[in-house]
């Protein structure tokens, strides 16, 4: 039963990221005791069969700081010492902005 718990707890909030092929979550869940965590997972709809295989990471409040230095630090890491390339997003069809988008050229969609 403690399984079919935490699958039916409630976002207390959450954004979703959409980045090319691969789409994020971020989750606000609360535990029994009222404590929030974070859920982090990436939806990405494998070439193959059409299934969406996701990935989930649990981060705990006790971990927040830790967990964005590193973050801030890798991310500052590549920065310093790639150069970034732009990267340029296909509109997702499946969007109902897609209806709006019409003809548009695809340079009005990178980012």
């Amino acid at each position: 039963m403690g399984d079919f718990e935490n699958k039916e707890r409630e976002e207390v909030f959450s954004k979703k990221v959409r980045a090319g092929k691969r789409t994020y979550f971020f989750d606000v869940k609360a535990t029994r005791s009222n404590d929030y965590y974070i859920t982090i997972t990436e939806s990405k709809k494998r070439f193959e069969d059409g299934q969406f295989i996701k990935h989930k990471i649990f981060l705990y409040k006790e971990d927040f700081e830790k967990f964005a230095e590193g973050l801030t630090d890798v991310v500052n890491y590549i920065k310093s010492n790639q150069e970034v390339i732009e990267k340029r997003y296909e509109p997702n069809f499946d969007d109902a902005y897609a209806e709006e988008a019409g003809a548009r050229s695809k340079d009005e969609f990178s980012f």
